[in-house]
Protein backbone atom coordinates (compact mmCIF):
# COMPACT_ATOMS: atom_id res chain seq x y z
CA UNK A 1 0.00 0.00 0.00
CA UNK A 2 2.68 2.38 0.98
CA UNK A 3 4.63 1.85 -2.44
CA UNK A 4 1.12 2.13 -4.66
CA UNK A 5 0.43 5.36 -2.67
CA UNK A 6 3.79 7.14 -1.87
CA UNK A 7 5.97 8.44 -4.84
CA UNK A 8 8.07 11.15 -5.94
CA UNK A 9 7.99 13.62 -8.48
CA UNK A 10 8.75 11.96 -11.98
CA UNK A 11 6.90 11.88 -14.80
CA UNK A 12 4.37 9.44 -13.72
CA UNK A 13 3.64 10.81 -10.34
CA UNK A 14 3.43 14.07 -12.21
CA UNK A 15 0.73 12.62 -14.53
CA UNK A 16 -1.27 10.87 -11.94
CA UNK A 17 -1.21 14.44 -10.19
CA UNK A 18 -2.82 16.39 -13.42
CA UNK A 19 -4.74 13.36 -14.83
CA UNK A 20 -8.01 14.25 -12.48
CA UNK A 21 -9.45 17.11 -10.10
CA UNK A 22 -8.90 15.74 -6.38
CA UNK A 23 -11.02 17.01 -3.92
CA UNK A 24 -8.38 17.81 -1.69
CA UNK A 25 -4.60 19.36 -2.12
CA UNK A 26 -2.30 19.35 1.12
CA UNK A 27 0.69 21.79 0.38
CA UNK A 28 3.15 20.36 2.48
CA UNK A 29 4.23 16.65 3.75
CA UNK A 30 4.88 17.94 7.47
CA UNK A 31 3.00 16.25 10.70
CA UNK A 32 0.59 18.47 10.21
CA UNK A 33 0.00 18.48 6.54
CA UNK A 34 -0.01 14.31 6.88
CA UNK A 35 -2.70 14.49 9.34
CA UNK A 36 -5.35 16.40 7.34
CA UNK A 37 -4.74 14.14 4.79
CA UNK A 38 -5.84 11.15 7.12
CA UNK A 39 -8.51 12.59 8.66
CA UNK A 40 -9.94 13.64 4.91
CA UNK A 41 -9.13 10.45 3.27
CA UNK A 42 -10.97 8.65 5.89
CA UNK A 43 -13.79 11.30 5.65
CA UNK A 44 -14.10 10.35 1.85
CA UNK A 45 -12.12 12.66 -0.35
CA UNK A 46 -9.83 12.04 -2.88
CA UNK A 47 -6.50 13.89 -1.46
CA UNK A 48 -2.95 14.29 -2.83
CA UNK A 49 -0.12 15.67 -0.33
CA UNK A 50 2.27 17.67 -1.83
CA UNK A 51 5.95 17.54 -0.28
CA UNK A 52 8.94 19.84 -1.67
CA UNK A 53 11.68 17.75 -0.16
CA UNK A 54 13.07 14.41 -0.86
CA UNK A 55 11.39 13.14 2.60
CA UNK A 56 8.26 13.53 4.28
CA UNK A 57 8.13 15.04 8.04
CA UNK A 58 8.59 18.81 7.47
CA UNK A 59 10.45 19.56 10.90
CA UNK A 60 9.21 16.03 12.28
CA UNK A 61 12.04 13.99 10.10
CA UNK A 62 14.96 11.60 10.69
CA UNK A 63 17.83 11.49 8.04
CA UNK A 64 20.68 9.92 8.05
CA UNK A 65 23.52 12.62 7.58
CA UNK A 66 26.20 10.91 8.85
CA UNK A 67 26.57 7.34 7.93
CA UNK A 68 24.57 5.33 10.59
CA UNK A 69 23.71 8.26 12.45
CA UNK A 70 19.91 8.92 12.29
CA UNK A 71 19.37 12.60 13.22
CA UNK A 72 15.83 13.80 14.25
CA UNK A 73 16.98 17.02 12.74
CA UNK A 74 14.70 19.52 14.03
CA UNK A 75 11.96 18.66 16.41
CA UNK A 76 13.53 15.96 18.64
CA UNK A 77 10.73 15.21 21.48
CA UNK A 78 7.27 14.17 21.53
CA UNK A 79 4.88 14.86 24.34
CA UNK A 80 2.55 17.39 22.99
CA UNK A 81 1.06 14.61 20.02
CA UNK A 82 -2.56 14.71 21.14
CA UNK A 83 -4.12 11.71 21.94
CA UNK A 84 -7.17 11.98 19.79
CA UNK A 85 -4.77 11.37 17.15
CA UNK A 86 -2.78 8.63 18.15
CA UNK A 87 -5.63 6.99 18.86
CA UNK A 88 -7.80 7.56 15.84
CA UNK A 89 -5.49 7.15 13.37
CA UNK A 90 -4.17 4.18 15.36
CA UNK A 91 -0.29 5.44 14.88
CA UNK A 92 0.52 2.25 16.90
CA UNK A 93 -0.52 0.00 14.62
CA UNK A 94 0.92 2.02 12.03
CA UNK A 95 4.66 1.95 13.70
CA UNK A 96 4.79 4.65 16.14
CA UNK A 97 6.51 3.27 19.57
CA UNK A 98 7.36 6.15 22.03
CA UNK A 99 9.90 5.64 24.58
CA UNK A 100 9.44 6.94 27.76
CA UNK A 101 12.14 9.20 29.64
CA UNK A 102 12.95 8.32 33.26
CA UNK A 103 14.05 10.90 34.86
CA UNK A 104 13.22 13.57 32.21
CA UNK A 105 15.76 16.37 33.40
CA UNK A 106 19.37 16.23 34.24
CA UNK A 107 20.69 19.84 35.36
CA UNK A 108 24.75 19.60 35.84
CA UNK A 109 25.88 22.37 37.84
CA UNK A 110 29.69 23.93 38.12
CA UNK A 111 30.29 23.31 41.63
CA UNK A 112 30.33 20.04 41.80
CA UNK A 113 26.28 19.65 42.46
CA UNK A 114 23.45 18.52 40.24
CA UNK A 115 19.72 18.36 39.71
CA UNK A 116 17.89 14.90 38.77
CA UNK A 117 13.55 15.74 38.12
CA UNK A 118 11.36 13.12 36.51
CA UNK A 119 7.57 11.42 37.06
CA UNK A 120 9.41 9.64 40.32
CA UNK A 121 8.31 11.97 42.95
CA UNK A 122 10.40 11.05 45.67
CA UNK A 123 13.26 11.25 43.54
CA UNK A 124 11.96 14.74 43.14
CA UNK A 125 11.68 14.93 47.25
CA UNK A 126 15.03 14.29 47.12
CA UNK A 127 16.91 16.00 44.72
CA UNK A 128 15.37 19.27 45.40
CA UNK A 129 16.06 19.18 49.26
CA UNK A 130 19.74 19.21 47.92
CA UNK A 131 19.32 22.80 47.49
CA UNK A 132 16.62 23.87 49.24
CA UNK A 133 13.81 21.63 51.57
CA UNK A 134 10.96 24.57 51.15
CA UNK A 135 11.60 23.88 47.20
CA UNK A 136 11.17 20.13 47.33
CA UNK A 137 7.72 20.58 50.25
CA UNK A 138 6.59 23.21 46.93
CA UNK A 139 7.27 21.54 43.81
CA UNK A 140 4.46 18.71 44.17
CA UNK A 141 1.93 21.35 44.26
CA UNK A 142 3.28 23.48 41.66
CA UNK A 143 2.97 20.70 39.31
CA UNK A 144 -0.60 19.97 40.46
CA UNK A 145 -1.25 23.45 39.93
CA UNK A 146 -0.11 23.45 36.70
CA UNK A 147 -2.25 19.96 35.48
CA UNK A 148 -5.35 21.53 36.99
CA UNK A 149 -4.87 24.33 34.28
CA UNK A 150 -3.99 21.82 31.69
CA UNK A 151 -7.57 20.31 31.76
CA UNK A 152 -8.50 23.64 30.40
CA UNK A 153 -6.15 23.80 28.00
CA UNK A 154 -7.43 20.35 26.58
CA UNK A 155 -10.72 21.94 25.52
CA UNK A 156 -9.17 25.00 23.87
CA UNK A 157 -6.44 22.56 21.85
CA UNK A 158 -8.73 19.98 20.66
CA UNK A 159 -11.43 22.59 19.33
CA UNK A 160 -11.50 25.28 16.37
CA UNK A 161 -11.22 28.92 18.04
CA UNK A 162 -15.34 30.03 18.35
CA UNK A 163 -14.40 32.36 15.61
CA UNK A 164 -17.68 34.78 14.21
CA UNK A 165 -18.91 34.38 10.53
CA UNK A 166 -16.06 35.45 7.66
CA UNK A 167 -18.11 34.89 4.27
CA UNK A 168 -21.72 35.60 3.31
CA UNK A 169 -23.70 32.52 4.89
CA UNK A 170 -27.21 31.78 4.58
CA UNK A 171 -29.81 32.63 7.72
CA UNK A 172 -29.23 28.77 8.94
CA UNK A 173 -25.66 28.86 8.60
CA UNK A 174 -25.27 32.07 10.81
CA UNK A 175 -27.82 29.72 13.19
CA UNK A 176 -25.35 27.51 13.41
CA UNK A 177 -22.00 29.31 13.84
CA UNK A 178 -23.71 30.99 16.47
CA UNK A 179 -24.94 28.10 18.24
CA UNK A 180 -21.69 26.02 17.72
CA UNK A 181 -19.79 29.31 19.18
CA UNK A 182 -22.43 29.63 22.58
CA UNK A 183 -21.71 25.55 22.91
CA UNK A 184 -17.71 26.28 23.26
CA UNK A 185 -18.14 29.52 25.28
CA UNK A 186 -20.48 27.48 27.70
CA UNK A 187 -18.35 24.93 28.07
CA UNK A 188 -15.37 27.31 28.95
CA UNK A 189 -17.66 28.86 31.63
CA UNK A 190 -18.09 25.57 33.10
CA UNK A 191 -14.30 24.55 33.17
CA UNK A 192 -13.73 28.14 34.58
CA UNK A 193 -16.54 27.62 37.42
CA UNK A 194 -15.32 24.31 38.35
CA UNK A 195 -11.68 25.82 38.95
CA UNK A 196 -12.78 28.61 41.32
CA UNK A 197 -12.09 32.26 41.54
CA UNK A 198 -8.53 31.78 43.22
CA UNK A 199 -7.08 29.40 40.87
CA UNK A 200 -8.71 31.42 38.34
CA UNK A 201 -6.88 34.31 39.08
CA UNK A 202 -3.48 32.07 39.65
CA UNK A 203 -4.47 30.83 35.78
CA UNK A 204 -4.64 34.52 34.61
CA UNK A 205 -1.41 35.50 36.19
CA UNK A 206 0.18 32.67 34.55
CA UNK A 207 -0.61 33.52 31.24
CA UNK A 208 0.18 37.21 31.79
CA UNK A 209 3.13 37.39 34.24
CA UNK A 210 6.84 36.48 33.09
CA UNK A 211 8.39 33.46 33.67
CA UNK A 212 10.43 34.82 35.81
CA UNK A 213 8.05 36.33 38.28
CA UNK A 214 6.02 32.64 38.25
CA UNK A 215 9.17 30.97 39.51
CA UNK A 216 10.44 33.59 41.85
CA UNK A 217 6.91 33.33 43.39
CA UNK A 218 7.22 29.11 43.99
CA UNK A 219 10.66 28.83 44.37
CA UNK A 220 14.19 29.91 45.91
CA UNK A 221 16.56 27.72 44.32
CA UNK A 222 18.12 29.27 41.33
CA UNK A 223 19.27 25.73 39.43
CA UNK A 224 15.33 24.45 39.91
CA UNK A 225 13.87 27.95 38.88
CA UNK A 226 16.46 27.84 36.27
CA UNK A 227 15.67 24.40 35.02
CA UNK A 228 12.24 25.04 34.83
CA UNK A 229 12.31 28.20 33.19
CA UNK A 230 14.28 27.01 30.10
CA UNK A 231 10.16 25.69 28.96
CA UNK A 232 9.46 29.07 29.07
CA UNK A 233 11.56 30.15 26.60
CA UNK A 234 12.05 26.92 24.01
CA UNK A 235 12.25 28.28 20.60
CA UNK A 236 11.43 31.71 21.14
CA UNK A 237 13.55 35.06 21.41
CA UNK A 238 11.94 35.81 24.54
CA UNK A 239 13.43 36.30 28.03
CA UNK A 240 12.48 34.81 30.87
CA UNK A 241 11.65 38.07 32.34
CA UNK A 242 9.35 38.68 29.30
CA UNK A 243 5.47 39.22 30.46
CA UNK A 244 3.49 36.39 29.13
CA UNK A 245 6.40 33.89 29.24
CA UNK A 246 4.70 32.33 32.00
CA UNK A 247 1.94 30.68 29.74
CA UNK A 248 4.56 28.67 28.27
CA UNK A 249 5.65 26.62 31.36
CA UNK A 250 2.43 24.96 31.39
CA UNK A 251 4.33 23.14 28.51
CA UNK A 252 6.20 21.37 31.68
CA UNK A 253 3.19 19.68 32.22
CA UNK A 254 0.72 20.15 28.64
CA UNK A 255 2.12 16.89 26.95
CA UNK A 256 1.72 13.24 27.83
CA UNK A 257 2.74 9.63 27.18
CA UNK A 258 0.52 6.73 27.02
CA UNK A 259 -1.89 8.79 29.28
CA UNK A 260 0.47 9.93 31.65
CA UNK A 261 0.64 13.66 32.01
CA UNK A 262 3.75 15.79 31.70
CA UNK A 263 5.96 12.51 30.47
CA UNK A 264 7.96 13.42 27.72
CA UNK A 265 9.55 10.87 25.57
CA UNK A 266 11.79 9.47 22.64
CA UNK A 267 10.43 8.14 19.65
CA UNK A 268 11.62 4.71 18.26
CA UNK A 269 13.51 5.48 14.98
CA UNK A 270 13.90 9.53 15.48
CA UNK A 271 10.70 11.89 15.20
CA UNK A 272 10.35 11.03 11.65
CA UNK A 273 8.86 8.01 12.68
CA UNK A 274 5.79 10.15 13.53
CA UNK A 275 5.74 11.56 10.52
CA UNK A 276 6.36 7.84 8.51
CA UNK A 277 2.81 6.55 11.37
CA UNK A 278 1.04 9.35 10.20
CA UNK A 279 1.34 9.04 6.61
CA UNK A 280 0.93 5.27 6.19
CA UNK A 281 -2.70 5.79 8.77
CA UNK A 282 -3.38 8.84 5.70
CA UNK A 283 -2.14 6.13 3.02
CA UNK A 284 -4.07 3.45 4.22
CA UNK A 285 -7.11 5.86 3.86
CA UNK A 286 -6.78 6.24 0.13
CA UNK A 287 -4.23 9.53 0.43
CA UNK A 288 -1.52 9.44 -2.30
CA UNK A 289 1.90 11.34 -1.03
CA UNK A 290 4.30 12.97 -3.46
CA UNK A 291 7.60 14.20 -2.82
CA UNK A 292 9.45 16.27 -4.87
CA UNK A 293 6.59 18.27 -5.76
CA UNK A 294 7.14 22.06 -4.60
CA UNK A 295 4.18 24.14 -5.20
CA UNK A 296 4.66 27.39 -6.43
CA UNK A 297 1.67 29.25 -6.73
CA UNK A 298 -2.20 29.11 -6.15
CA UNK A 299 -4.75 28.96 -8.67
CA UNK A 300 -7.55 31.21 -7.80
CA UNK A 301 -10.65 31.80 -9.87
CA UNK A 302 -13.00 34.73 -9.57
CA UNK A 303 -10.35 36.58 -7.90
CA UNK A 304 -11.31 34.84 -4.66
CA UNK A 305 -11.87 30.56 -4.95
CA UNK A 306 -8.96 28.51 -4.99
CA UNK A 307 -9.21 26.34 -7.64
CA UNK A 308 -5.85 23.96 -7.51
CA UNK A 309 -1.66 24.74 -7.38
CA UNK A 310 0.90 25.56 -9.63
CA UNK A 311 4.31 23.23 -9.16
CA UNK A 312 7.59 24.15 -9.36
CA UNK A 313 8.08 22.45 -12.96
CA UNK A 314 4.46 24.15 -14.24
CA UNK A 315 2.52 21.32 -13.82
CA UNK A 316 -1.24 22.51 -12.63
CA UNK A 317 -2.91 20.17 -10.36
CA UNK A 318 -6.70 21.35 -9.66
CA UNK A 319 -8.85 20.31 -6.75
CA UNK A 320 -11.76 21.96 -4.97
CA UNK A 321 -9.99 22.48 -1.83
CA UNK A 322 -6.52 23.38 -0.53
CA UNK A 323 -4.68 22.85 2.87
CA UNK A 324 -1.66 24.60 3.36
CA UNK A 325 0.63 23.43 5.60
CA UNK A 326 3.15 26.28 4.82
CA UNK A 327 3.96 29.22 6.86
CA UNK A 328 1.22 32.10 6.69
CA UNK A 329 4.16 34.07 5.77
CA UNK A 330 5.06 31.76 2.90
CA UNK A 331 1.18 31.02 2.22
CA UNK A 332 0.06 34.17 1.52
CA UNK A 333 2.81 36.40 0.76
CA UNK A 334 4.39 33.79 -1.68
CA UNK A 335 2.00 31.42 -2.99
CA UNK A 336 -1.14 33.78 -3.35
CA UNK A 337 -0.94 36.37 -6.39
CA UNK A 338 -0.70 39.63 -5.87
CA UNK A 339 -3.56 42.05 -5.24
CA UNK A 340 -6.12 38.91 -4.02
CA UNK A 341 -6.36 39.28 -0.24
CA UNK A 342 -7.70 42.22 1.58
CA UNK A 343 -4.95 44.72 2.67
CA UNK A 344 -6.11 44.53 6.14
CA UNK A 345 -5.24 40.62 6.67
CA UNK A 346 -1.82 40.94 3.99
CA UNK A 347 -0.49 43.75 6.91
CA UNK A 348 -1.41 41.36 9.45
CA UNK A 349 0.43 38.53 8.35
CA UNK A 350 3.40 40.57 6.81
CA UNK A 351 3.67 41.82 10.08
CA UNK A 352 3.63 38.92 12.32
CA UNK A 353 6.57 38.03 14.24
CA UNK A 354 8.63 35.43 12.54
CA UNK A 355 11.94 35.84 14.06
CA UNK A 356 13.92 33.07 15.91
CA UNK A 357 16.95 32.14 17.77
CA UNK A 358 16.72 29.28 17.76
CA UNK A 359 19.83 26.73 16.82
CA UNK A 360 19.83 22.75 16.39
CA UNK A 361 23.14 21.03 16.18
CA UNK A 362 23.15 17.63 15.62
CA UNK A 363 26.25 15.87 16.70
CA UNK A 364 27.12 12.42 16.23
CA UNK A 365 30.02 11.36 19.28
CA UNK A 366 32.59 8.09 20.05
CA UNK A 367 30.82 7.87 23.42
CA UNK A 368 29.06 9.36 26.21
CA UNK A 369 29.81 12.67 27.83
CA UNK A 370 30.86 11.82 31.92
CA UNK A 371 29.90 14.90 33.73
CA UNK A 372 32.07 16.38 36.15
CA UNK A 373 29.70 16.10 38.81
CA UNK A 374 27.82 13.39 38.51
CA UNK A 375 29.69 10.27 40.21
CA UNK A 376 26.86 8.10 39.62
CA UNK A 377 28.14 4.20 39.69
CA UNK A 378 27.20 3.77 35.64
CA UNK A 379 30.03 2.51 33.32
CA UNK A 380 27.72 3.14 30.32
CA UNK A 381 24.74 5.03 30.09
CA UNK A 382 23.04 6.61 33.83
CA UNK A 383 19.89 8.44 34.87
CA UNK A 384 21.65 11.28 33.80
CA UNK A 385 21.76 10.90 30.31
CA UNK A 386 18.25 9.74 29.85
CA UNK A 387 16.38 13.11 30.33
CA UNK A 388 16.86 16.70 28.75
CA UNK A 389 20.56 18.00 29.92
CA UNK A 390 20.71 21.61 30.99
CA UNK A 391 23.50 23.33 29.41
CA UNK A 392 24.32 26.85 30.93
CA UNK A 393 21.33 27.01 32.92
CA UNK A 394 21.93 27.59 36.35
CA UNK A 395 19.98 30.59 36.94
CA UNK A 396 17.67 32.44 35.09
CA UNK A 397 19.88 35.45 35.11
CA UNK A 398 22.38 33.42 33.20
CA UNK A 399 19.35 32.92 30.63
CA UNK A 400 18.53 36.48 30.98
CA UNK A 401 22.12 37.53 29.73
CA UNK A 402 22.46 34.90 26.58
CA UNK A 403 18.84 36.38 25.17
CA UNK A 404 20.64 40.25 25.65
CA UNK A 405 23.56 38.85 23.90
CA UNK A 406 21.53 38.15 20.81
CA UNK A 407 19.01 40.85 21.56
CA UNK A 408 22.20 43.46 21.09
CA UNK A 409 22.25 41.33 17.69
CA UNK A 410 25.11 38.54 18.44
CA UNK A 411 24.76 34.93 19.39
CA UNK A 412 24.62 34.00 22.45
CA UNK A 413 28.47 34.13 24.46
CA UNK A 414 27.44 31.48 26.63
CA UNK A 415 24.46 30.00 24.79
CA UNK A 416 21.70 28.13 26.84
CA UNK A 417 22.17 24.30 25.53
CA UNK A 418 19.00 21.52 25.87
CA UNK A 419 21.17 18.43 24.80
CA UNK A 420 19.16 14.98 24.20
CA UNK A 421 20.76 11.53 24.15
CA UNK A 422 18.08 9.50 22.22
CA UNK A 423 20.03 6.83 21.55
CA UNK A 424 20.71 5.89 25.50
CA UNK A 425 16.98 4.63 25.02
CA UNK A 426 17.26 4.41 20.73
CA UNK A 427 18.75 1.27 19.89
CA UNK A 428 18.08 2.06 16.39
CA UNK A 429 19.66 4.98 15.35
CA UNK A 430 23.31 4.67 15.79
CA UNK A 431 25.90 1.86 15.32
CA UNK A 432 26.63 0.59 18.81
CA UNK A 433 28.76 1.94 21.38
CA UNK A 434 28.31 5.39 19.73
CA UNK A 435 25.26 7.85 20.42
CA UNK A 436 23.45 10.24 18.64
CA UNK A 437 23.11 14.06 20.20
CA UNK A 438 20.91 16.89 20.09
CA UNK A 439 21.66 20.32 21.06
CA UNK A 440 18.72 22.41 21.12
CA UNK A 441 20.40 25.84 21.22
CA UNK A 442 19.52 29.75 22.11
CA UNK A 443 19.96 32.33 21.30
CA UNK A 444 21.30 33.05 17.77
CA UNK A 445 20.16 35.51 15.78
CA UNK A 446 18.56 35.42 12.15
CA UNK A 447 21.27 38.11 11.19
CA UNK A 448 24.37 38.74 13.59
CA UNK A 449 25.96 41.71 13.61
CA UNK A 450 29.77 40.25 13.84
CA UNK A 451 28.98 37.75 10.99
CA UNK A 452 27.99 35.48 8.36
CA UNK A 453 25.93 32.06 9.03
CA UNK A 454 26.98 31.47 5.45
CA UNK A 455 30.58 31.78 6.22
CA UNK A 456 32.11 28.19 7.16
CA UNK A 457 34.40 29.77 9.84
CA UNK A 458 31.63 31.78 11.48
CA UNK A 459 29.34 28.36 11.66
CA UNK A 460 32.73 26.64 13.01
CA UNK A 461 33.40 28.98 15.82
CA UNK A 462 30.08 29.02 17.05
CA UNK A 463 29.66 25.49 17.36
CA UNK A 464 32.74 24.82 19.20
CA UNK A 465 31.94 27.64 21.23
CA UNK A 466 28.73 25.41 22.08
CA UNK A 467 31.13 22.35 22.30
CA UNK A 468 33.63 24.17 24.86
CA UNK A 469 30.81 24.97 26.60
CA UNK A 470 29.74 22.04 27.34
CA UNK A 471 33.74 20.35 28.14
CA UNK A 472 33.16 22.70 31.19
CA UNK A 473 30.73 19.96 32.75
CA UNK A 474 31.97 17.05 30.97
CA UNK A 475 35.26 17.40 29.84
CA UNK A 476 36.83 15.58 26.47
CA UNK A 477 32.78 15.98 24.95
CA UNK A 478 34.97 18.40 22.19
CA UNK A 479 37.16 15.24 21.30
CA UNK A 480 34.36 12.72 21.04
CA UNK A 481 32.60 14.79 17.98
CA UNK A 482 32.62 12.42 14.76
CA UNK A 483 30.57 14.96 12.75
CA UNK A 484 27.73 17.42 13.06
CA UNK A 485 25.38 18.96 11.13
CA UNK A 486 23.67 22.63 11.86
CA UNK A 487 20.77 24.35 11.23
CA UNK A 488 20.83 28.00 11.92
CA UNK A 489 17.73 30.63 11.99
CA UNK A 490 18.37 30.86 7.79
CA UNK A 491 18.87 27.41 7.02
CA UNK A 492 16.08 26.56 9.27
CA UNK A 493 14.14 28.67 6.67
CA UNK A 494 15.73 27.51 3.66
CA UNK A 495 15.95 23.87 4.05
CA UNK A 496 12.47 23.67 6.33
CA UNK A 497 10.69 26.36 5.10
CA UNK A 498 10.44 27.69 8.83
CA UNK A 499 9.87 31.67 7.82
CA UNK A 500 12.40 33.67 9.75
CA UNK A 501 13.69 30.30 11.02
CA UNK A 502 11.05 30.16 14.01
CA UNK A 503 10.01 26.55 14.44
CA UNK A 504 6.33 27.87 15.75
CA UNK A 505 6.07 29.26 12.06
CA UNK A 506 5.48 32.04 13.99
CA UNK A 507 5.87 33.34 17.89
CA UNK A 508 3.78 32.30 20.44
CA UNK A 509 3.00 35.17 22.22
CA UNK A 510 -0.11 35.89 23.81
CA UNK A 511 -0.72 38.35 21.14
CA UNK A 512 -0.47 35.45 18.48
CA UNK A 513 -2.53 33.16 20.06
CA UNK A 514 -6.06 31.29 19.93
CA UNK A 515 -8.19 33.83 18.27
CA UNK A 516 -5.20 36.34 17.19
CA UNK A 517 -3.29 33.13 15.27
CA UNK A 518 -2.34 33.72 12.43
CA UNK A 519 -4.28 36.79 12.54
CA UNK A 520 -7.51 38.44 13.82
CA UNK A 521 -10.88 37.50 12.78
CA UNK A 522 -9.23 34.25 10.71
CA UNK A 523 -8.00 32.11 13.76
CA UNK A 524 -10.69 29.09 12.69
CA UNK A 525 -8.31 27.57 10.09
CA UNK A 526 -10.37 29.56 7.23
CA UNK A 527 -8.74 32.10 4.87
CA UNK A 528 -10.31 35.34 3.12
CA UNK A 529 -10.21 33.00 -0.15
CA UNK A 530 -12.78 30.80 -0.52
CA UNK A 531 -11.52 26.86 -0.37
CA UNK A 532 -7.99 27.78 1.51
CA UNK A 533 -7.55 26.14 4.47
CA UNK A 534 -4.21 27.00 6.81
CA UNK A 535 -3.27 23.26 8.58
CA UNK A 536 -0.22 23.83 10.40
CA UNK A 537 1.34 25.42 13.48
CA UNK A 538 0.63 28.74 12.35
CA UNK A 539 -2.71 28.19 12.63
CA UNK A 540 -4.28 27.41 16.61
CA UNK A 541 -3.20 26.16 18.81
CA UNK A 542 0.13 26.92 17.51
CA UNK A 543 4.00 25.37 17.11
CA UNK A 544 5.05 21.72 18.81
CA UNK A 545 4.47 17.89 17.38
CA UNK A 546 0.57 18.34 17.97
CA UNK A 547 -1.23 17.58 14.94
CA UNK A 548 -4.24 19.25 16.48
CA UNK A 549 -3.89 22.35 13.68
CA UNK A 550 -4.06 19.45 10.87
CA UNK A 551 -6.66 17.63 12.74
CA UNK A 552 -8.91 20.67 13.52
CA UNK A 553 -8.48 22.29 10.00
CA UNK A 554 -9.09 18.81 8.30
CA UNK A 555 -12.68 18.12 10.17
CA UNK A 556 -13.74 22.22 9.46
CA UNK A 557 -12.88 21.15 5.77
CA UNK A 558 -15.37 18.27 6.15
CA UNK A 559 -17.34 19.84 7.61
CA UNK A 560 -17.79 22.71 4.73
CA UNK A 561 -18.02 20.77 2.21
CA UNK A 562 -21.06 18.15 3.48
CA UNK A 563 -22.98 21.45 4.38
CA UNK A 564 -22.42 22.78 0.15
CA UNK A 565 -23.43 19.32 -0.74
Amino acid sequence: MWRRSFSSSTPTATATLKGKKWDALIIGGGHNGLTAAAYLARGGLSVAVLERRHVIGGAAVTEELIPGFKFSRCSYLQSLLRPSVIKELELGKHGLKLLKRNPSSFTPCLDGRYLLLGPDKQLNHSEISKFSLADAEAYPRYESQLENFCKFMDLVLDSPPPESVQHKLSINEKLKNKIQNSVFWASCLRHVSSMGQKDMVDFMDLLLSPASKVLNNWFEADVLKATLATDAVIGSTASVHTPGSGYVLLHHVMGETDGERGIWSYVEGGMGSISKAIGNAAIEAGAHVVTNAEVSRLLIENSSTVCGVTLADGTEVHSSIVLSNATPYKTFMELVPDDVLPNDFVRAIKHSDYSSATTKINVAVDKLPEFRCCKLDHPHAGPQHVGTIHIGSESMEEIHSACQDAASGTPSRRPVIEMTIPSVLDKTISPPGKHVINLFVQYTPYKPLDGDWQDHKYRESFAQKCFTLIDEYAPGFSTSVIGYDMLTPPDLERVIGLTGGNIFHGAMGLDSLFLMRPAKGWSNYKTPLQGLYLCGSGAHPGGGVMGAPGRNAARLALQDIRERT
